[in-house]
């Protein structure tokens, strides 16, 4: 087990999107002090990704350094394909090395279905999941080469889902399929990254940030001074899925709630029935059949061949 201050990213080279701000910015601070240099990407930009003259990228960066750390910032945007092609190439050039990749810029642009935008739509879908791809595939290209080359790699890639990516939410159809989508590709880089020494992890912080401004998540901490909705709770997560020392740990949601993580499950196929006289599924029973094993109805309603 680890002591207390040790710093698991010694010489480690990590890039931080939407690092400026929030819980971005918490992660970005949380991985310099376990040692690694931290390339913090952030646009500056509003909740709804209209432009601002804020830097917060440039102000991570100087407190990182104020700490002794090693720190540069990017302002390209993850939806532009080169702009993203070009941060990797920059980092492994600068550092001579890339070993992990923090997906967590995001926006906001919610609205009931019947009243979003196609514009919102590709908006958040674009900074969300694309932006989230094309750092993972750019990546993904460089330490495929190294294995290639013979080079040794332990490349880790933290995504980030939300509560809303795993169980929906009024309002947040573009937000939820985003993250669902996320969640999902997590799952494949997993698969085909293990051939090349890369892990694939997805966190989903219960957290208080300007995206959850006015949605009731944003509450006082508890009595004794923890606050279960900071920013930072997630962030040592981040830093040990940054770490080499988690590379058993692949494939998987991590839920983080305060000061506990949940493993979440993908979605599992619960017990269901089989059409009654064999062959093919009958219309008719369909509704008998599904009230019952969703548990809506009395078990053992006639004719129904439920299967465990």
């Amino acid at each position: 087990m680890s002591q207390q201050g040790e710093r698991l990213l010694e010489g480690r080279v990590v890039i931080v999107t939407g690092g400026g701000r929030g819980i971005g910015r918490s992660h970005s601070l949380e991985l310099a002090a376990h040692g690694a240099t931290v390339v913090v990407n952030d646009l500056g930009v509003g909740v709804r990704g209209e432009s601002s003259q804020e830097e917060p990228a440039d102000a991570v960066v100087a407190e990182i350094e104020a700490k002794g750390g090693v720190a540069v910032r990017d302002t390209g945007n993850v939806t532009d394909w080169a702009a993203v092609r070009s941060l990797v190439a920059n980092t492994v050039e600068r550092f001579g090395r890339l070993d992990a990749i923090v997906n967590n810029a995001g926006i906001l642009r919610d609205a009931t279905i019947t009243s979003l935008t196609e514009q919102d739509w590709d908006a958040v879908i674009g900074v969300h999941l694309k932006g989230t791809f094309a750092l993972t595939k750019h990546a993904c290209d460089y330490w495929r080469a190294e294995s290639k080359a013979g080079r040794p790699v332990a490349g880790r890639i933290i995504n980030t889902t939300s509560g809303t990516g795993l169980a929906g939410n009024v309002g947040q159809a573009a937000y939820g399929a985003a993250k669902a989508g996320i969640a999902n590709l997590t799952l494949t880089t997993a698969l085909e990254g293990s051939r090349y020494g890369v892990t694939a992890n997805c966190i989903s912080p219960v957290a208080a940030t300007r995206m959850t401004a006015g949605t009731g998540i944003a509450q006082p901490g508890a009595a004794d001074g923890f606050d279960r909705f900071d920013p930072a709770n997630s962030s040592p997560v981040v830093a040990w899925l940054a770490s080499e020392r988690s590379g058993w740990l692949t494939g998987r949601v991590l839920r983080i709630d305060g000061n506990t993580v949940h493993p979440v499950d993908p979605w599992s196929v619960r017990r269901g029935y089989s059409a009654a006289r064999g062959g093919r599924l009958d219309a008719a029973e369909l509704d008998a059949g599904l009230r019952v094993v969703l548990g809506t109805a009395p078990a053992g309603l006639a004719g129904l061949n439920i299967i465990s």
